[in-house]
């Protein structure tokens, strides 16, 4: 039997995906829960399960093709045998009638995943029906299509695929590429990794195909990986720009522009900042705060035993201060719902983080309740994960309040847009050595500033202003965090 998977929904109402990656190929044999996709949604990149066992039949989308939830993506000829005329088309619902020269099998005794596959055949609608309202159809995961008419977009032209490989993909600056292996013609390089082992390949700009694999039956490993990315020649320094933002000299007539698609992360990016900017009315605050005692604090926390496996930053401090101040004013954490205000009392602490594929903003889920070296363990986790491409749509949804730390990129200050949904946002500049006075005296102090930009419709003047007064008070003296805690 020949069955088809459609594309899921694999986040909250999803509608398309880009096809980032085949991991197999017509002719395959594949199990179910093998991966044999990787797609980039609105939210993360998310490798996607066969549900079912059988041979590759074709491939039903294009690497870099956008596909509409409910489409379907791949074929694959099964073992199960046909054991009887098919169903009726009114039993199985409006719609829902054969497709011209395929059989269909009288449902029976079967597995889950048989079961679930069986729900995931297309079916055209019955003669003279063409034109009514489509139902929507059940897909694997998720909400489902929207109730409008599925048509795909126009494939891509195909290309062999090192070729688009080495086009499309951003390398990391500093990594070098081997010259491709010779193959022949119509000839296709497979590669013993895993799914992890290919996405550290792609983050680092490592070509798997020249990779020698020391692992089982000659598998490429994550040590093969870093091994070929150390061929670079030397680190960029702190605030280097990425190799992506890098225009190179030389380049004439047509050349010398680029055209980068809007779409997956970028396009819902700008999406959500513009209906977030001309939704809620924003107001930024602005507090320079002398941090010494802060960053004399970082010092002595990286000292203990507690913190000896994870980064200890000025971040971590200021999450905490945050927490902290949000149990003050819990108005600041809430939501605007046009005929009331939902005051959330706990606290999804969301980080902004720029990645290759656009800015994402994970959150640390239930981040009122953990302990400081919890918070430093989950914050080292989520920025781990955001920067290896391995954020999932679920790390990303229910966020409360947001930090966006653009000190790490060497700037004081900014007016950051507010985390769609969220009543606040605070921005974290870099810590740097001015002068300041104390006690009458003009000395060097470390100095940083806050930028705190909130929903004028949930928060006044004054609530905004004593947070982000309480906050700054907190990294000023960071023994005004244990006592209001």
């Amino acid at each position: 039997m020949l069955r088809e998977f459609k594309l899921p929904d694999v986040g909250e109402g999803l509608t398309e995906a880009e096809i980032i990656k085949w991991h197999v190929a017509a002719g395959d044999h594949v199990e179910v829960n093998q991966t044999i996709v990787e797609i980039e949604t609105a939210k993360a990149v998310v490798e996607l399960p066969c549900p079912f066992e059988g041979v590759v039949a074709a491939l039903m989308a294009a690497e870099g093709e956008t596909v509409d939830v409910g489409l379907p993506i791949i074929s694959v000829e099964t073992g199960d045998a046909d054991t009887g005329p098919a169903e009726p088309a009114a039993r199985r619902g409006t719609g829902r009638a054969a497709r011209p020269g395929r059989q269909q099998a009288t449902p029976g005794p079967a597995t889950r995943e048989s079961a679930l596959a069986d729900d995931m055949v297309p079916t055209l609608p019955p003669e003279g029906e063409a034109a009514k309202k489509p139902e929507r159809q059940p897909v694997l995961v998720g909400y489902g299509v929207k109730a409008s008419a599925t048509t795909r977009r126009a494939r891509k032209p195909q290309v062999d695929s090192a070729a688009a490989s080495s086009a499309t993909e951003v390398q990391r600056p500093g990594a070098v590429t081997p010259p491709p292996r010779p193959a022949g013609a119509g000839s296709r390089v497979s590669v013993l990794a895993k799914p992890p082992v290919r996405k550290l390949a792609r983050d680092l700009g490592v070509d798997l195909a020249q990779v020698p694999g020391t692992g089982p039956s000659g598998s490429i490993t994550r040590d093969d990986v870093h091994a070929a990315a150390e061929v670079a020649t030397a680190a960029p320094e702190e605030y280097a720009a990425p190799a992506a933002y890098a225009a190179p000299a030389g380049l004439a007539g047509a050349e010398r522009e680029e055209r980068l698609p809007v779409k997956g992360v970028r396009r819902a990016t700008a999406n959500a900042m513009v209906a977030s900017a001309f939704t809620a009315p924003h107001v930024t605050e602005f507090l320079q705060v002398d941090v010494t005692a802060t960053m004399d604090a970082v010092r002595r926390l990286r000292e203990l035993p507690d913190f000896a496996e994870v980064k200890v930053s000025p971040l971590l401090l200021v999450a905490k201060a945050l927490l902290t101040a949000v149990r003050r004013y819990p108005l600041i954490n809430s939501t605007w719902n046009g005929d009331e205000i939902v005051i959330k009392r706990y606290v999804n602490l969301g980080i902004a983080a720029a990645t290759q594929r656009g800015l994402i903003v994970p959150n640390v889920k239930e981040a009122q309740s953990l302990s400081l070296p919890d918070l430093a363990r989950a914050l080292a986790e989520l920025t781990e994960k955001a920067r290896s491409g391995r954020s999932q749509p679920a790390d990303m949804s229910s966020g409360t309040i947001t930090i966006t730390n653009v000190g790490v990129f060497g700037i004081d200050a900014g007016t950051p847009i507010l985390n769609p949904g969220e009543t606040a946002i605070l921005a974290f500049g870099q810590v740097r050595d001015l002068p300041w006075v104390v006690d009458g005296q003009i000395v060097p102090r470390k100095v940083t500033t806050l930028a705190l930009s909130f929903d004028h419709r949930v928060v006044d003047g004054e609530i905004g202003s004593y947070f982000l007064r309480d906050v700054g008070a907190m990294l000023h003296d960071p023994l005004r965090t244990l006592a209001w805690s």
